[in-house]
């Protein structure tokens, strides 16, 4: 069961993803179909995903956080919208904030602590 306190991420991530659903129109790339495509799919899927997870407490939703977060990071070098720097700013950076979200909220699973200290994992960080 996830702790309390990682639902803060949970609504934060819903946040970003409204911001991102919504983001073309904002500042002004809709005319750029892959970028407003990407950032309307993984934005609505984002902010309903966050808002099921906050509200049923599914650990798992975690690791789909990190994968979009890290999917919108590379998005726009695999889909061919890099040239539109708003839109890639964008998505670097919601991507960035999602994929640290879900890292901080998986770190306080006590499952994954223990995988993380069983494995020596954490050896070389600083603090451990």
């Amino acid at each position: 069961m996830k702790a309390a306190t990682a639902r803060w991420q949970d609504w934060a991530s819903f946040t970003l993803g409204l911001w991102l659903a919504l983001s073309p129109w904002i500042v002004g790339y809709t005319e750029h179909e892959s970028a407003t495509g990407n950032a309307v799919f993984l934005g609505l899927a984002l902010a309903l995903g966050c808002h099921f997870e906050a509200a049923c407490d599914l650990d798992a939703s975690e690791w789909l956080n990190l994968a979009a977060g890290l999917w919108l990071v590379i998005a726009p070098f695999v889909v061919g919208f890099s040239s539109v720097h708003v839109a890639t700013a964008n998505s670097i950076a919601v991507g960035s904030l999602v994929a640290v979200l879900a890292a901080s909220a998986l770190s306080l699973d006590k499952e994954i602590a223990r995988l993380w200290s069983r494995h020596g994992w954490h050896k070389g960080i600083p603090g451990h």
